[in-house]
């Protein structure tokens, strides 16, 4: 038994070669600390909104509304120091 290239073969090596160029022409940066813990926390709530354990939509709503206090109470911090 030889081993013929086969059609299988062929188009499976093809699109190997093809992902290696795409990868060549794809250059990565170093991410910030800020960068990686935003994926982080974004890949931690897509998995468990997906298992159910939380309602993405409420968590979304819960930081928005923490975020904008935490900004005003930092505004007023500031304005008391001047």
């Amino acid at each position: 038994m030889t081993n013929k290239p086969t059609k299988n073969n062929t188009s499976s090596s093809h699109r190997k070669n093809e992902r290696n160029k795409a990868e060549e022409l794809v250059k990565s940066r170093e991410l910030d600390q800020q960068e990686e813990l935003s994926i982080r926390i974004d890949t931690l709530v897509e998995l468990l909104s997906e298992k159910g354990i939380i309602n993405k939509k409420n968590y979304i709503n819960n930081v928005m509304m923490r975020i904008h206090e935490t900004s005003k109470a930092k505004s007023f911090d500031e304005c008391d120091e001047i």
